[in-house]
């Protein structure tokens, strides 16, 4: 009985003898931590100054090239529609949709018999003339020994009928050359509308030739941009069915009207053909407008917004300083700075980098290194060469 009372006494002595024990470990290593260390400890270090890779421009006095971006349908200069000026019947057909045709090569071909007979009738309708223009005047002119007159020939001559069948004769001539239909131009053929054996009535449509080599495009131009496209300007042109591809034209003509509804004029490019342009096709259009000279450029990626005012970053003594700027146009690569109204000064100076890459979450006096510089109006990404 007394054992069962003593063994719980025993077990709380040894608890808190091993408690005690761990204490005086922990003081001792306590103890043992120099000053320094335990300064350290609650001291924090001081934050290291961190400068951020970015990449720079320099801004620079020059000309602005606006260009104008726009959309138009791809046409071409030479498209016939080539219709039977005669009624007949389609003896041969000689090309297919598809094919490639050569100025003068034939492509249909009426039945040539009956317009054969018309020239030989024709003919011998001149013949018939001749002889009673010589019944006419030989008899005369032996009875007075002497040859008619100019006037008296001219008069036999027409009462005869001499030229009105000679002119029949033309007329027949020219249906037999019109019975083969060809093509007016080099290019292509669209549109095959008969077949061998087909009877065609005069006016009705046959085929249709395309060229492929002279294109032009109809571009809208809104209003505002009008003034700034001037014929001879170039044009470069891109479609939707191959990108990587561009052709170089040029204005033409800008039109006079503006639509009343969507307040946009009409410019012509002339531009040379190639596989990916085709008629009927909507192109992409860079236009080349005015060319604005000595402006204040900054790089237009430089340009951002906060609080809703544009400003750049302008690195200065390896610090990021955002400058508020008044900016002008811009032609996607370049944009031009406008003086400040209040002040009439220009922020920005040629010759300061401001930021291109790594500057949309910059803070103003934010630590950064100049990691590269970038030529300046390319606009695309490339390294400034040393």
């Amino acid at each position: 009985m007394l054992s069962r009372v003593i063994r719980p006494f025993i077990a709380l002595e040894l608890a808190l003898a091993v408690a005690s024990c761990g204490r005086g470990q922990t003081a001792e290593a306590a103890d043992t931590t120099s000053p320094a260390t335990s300064a350290d400890s609650t001291t924090p270090e001081p934050r290291s100054n961190v400068s951020l890779p970015v990449a720079a421009e320099e801004v620079r006095d020059g000309d602005l090239v606006l260009s104008v971006t726009t959309t138009g349908q791809v046409r071409s200069d030479a498209e016939a529609t080539l219709r039977a000026e005669l009624a007949g019947t389609i003896e041969t057909v000689l090309v297919r949709p598809g094919d490639g045709v050569r100025h003068g090569q034939p492509l249909v071909q009426l039945d040539p018999r009956p317009f054969d007979l018309a020239v030989r009738e024709a003919e011998a309708a001149v013949k018939e003339a001749e002889l009673r223009f010589l019944e006419e005047i030989v008899p005369e002119s032996l009875a007075s020994g002497k040859g008619p007159t100019p006037a008296r020939r001219s008069s036999a001559h027409t009462k005869a009928g001499v030229p009105a069948a000679a002119v029949r004769l033309e007329k027949a001539k020219l249906d037999r050359e019109r019975a083969t239909i060809v093509a007016p131009f080099d290019g292509v053929v669209d549109r095959l509308a008969v077949a061998r054996g087909e009877r065609v009535s005069a006016g009705q449509e046959v085929t249709k030739v395309v060229s492929l080599t002279d294109l032009r495009i109809e571009a809208s131009v809104l209003e505002h941009d009008l003034p700034l496209i001037k014929v001879g300007g170039q044009a470069l042109v891109s479609t939707a069915a191959d990108r990587t591809r561009q052709s170089v034209g040029r204005v033409v003509a800008v039109l006079p009207l503006v639509d009343s509804t969507t307040r946009a004029g009409r410019a012509y490019v002339r531009v040379p053909g190639n596989n990916a342009l085709r008629p009927g096709m909507y192109a992409d259009v860079r236009l080349e407008a005015n060319r604005l000279t000595g402006r204040r450029l900054v790089p237009a990626r430089a340009v951002i917004e906060r609080d809703g005012r544009p400003l750049v970053f302008v690195v200065k003594g390896g610090r990021a300083q955002w400058t508020y700027i008044n900016p002008g146009r811009s032609n996607g690569v370049d944009t031009e700075v406008l003086p400040d109204s209040a002040t009439g000064q220009i922020p920005v100076n040629p010759g300061d980098e401001v930021i291109v890459e790594g500057h949309l979450t910059l803070t103003h006096d934010a630590p950064v290194r100049v990691a590269a510089r970038r030529e300046p109006g390319t606009g695309n990404g490339e390294p400034k060469r040393p």
